[in-house]
């Protein structure tokens, strides 16, 4: 590289930090949780919430999980998460619904989860608190949106929350801070290959 294009190379970058810089210094703390909700109809909204789940423990944050439709099937990220420590763990579903095939009880195990997930999040005894699979419970009206939305406001001020499961609701992304869209490009899945341990669980 001249040395003319390393000098434009600079300009342009010290014109960009200087951007940046402009724009962090008009951010606010909102010196409150955030609520996060991952959801679309592709692979990684649980994978990402956990991810999350192990930047929080690195800052020594206290974590909560309640899992909503999943059956106490191992998955790798559970049984990492016991090893470490830090993270109060709640598996309450019975599985996915095509396996229960019993509506009254799905609806129970929803309405338990979400007994629970609200007692953690109320509590301040958490920073960061998942609601894995919840936009499923919500999809099939076992727990209804606008309790969630309640439950959400009624938080204590220190927790922040992610909410995973695809079609989630229009307005619970309304209300969230952070919403992501995952969507599929390719899946294995459809070209018949089955889950992956360490990949898929």
């Amino acid at each position: 590289m001249s040395d003319a294009d390393q000098d434009a190379h600079k300009q342009k970058m010290q014109a960009r930090q200087a951007e940046q810089r402009a724009k962090v210094a008009e951010l606010q703390d909102p010196e409150k949780g955030l609520v996060l909700v991952h959801t679309g109809a592709g692979k990684g909204k649980s994978s990402s919430a956990f991810g999350v789940v192990i930047r929080a423990l690195g800052w020594k944050q206290k974590v909560g999980v309640v899992q909503f439709i999943k059956g106490k099937w191992k998955t790798g990220e559970r049984l990492f998460l016991e090893d470490v420590g830090g993270v109060t763990w709640h598996t309450m579903g019975d599985g996915f619904t095509w396996n229960t095939q019993d509506k009254e009880r799905d609806i129970a195990a929803a309405q338990a989860a979400f007994s629970k997930a609200r007692e953690m999040m109320q509590s301040g005894e958490f920073d960061l608190v998942v609601l894995d699979e919840i936009n499923i419970a919500m999809r099939y009206d076992y727990v209804r949106v606008a309790e969630v939305i309640d439950a959400l406001d009624a938080r204590d001020k220190r927790t922040a929350v992610i909410l995973t499961g695809r079609d989630a609701k229009p307005e619970l992304c309304d209300y969230a801070d952070l919403v992501t869209e995952m969507s599929e490009v390719k899946h294995p899945f459809k070209a018949g290959i089955k889950a992956q341990k360490g990949v898929d669980f």
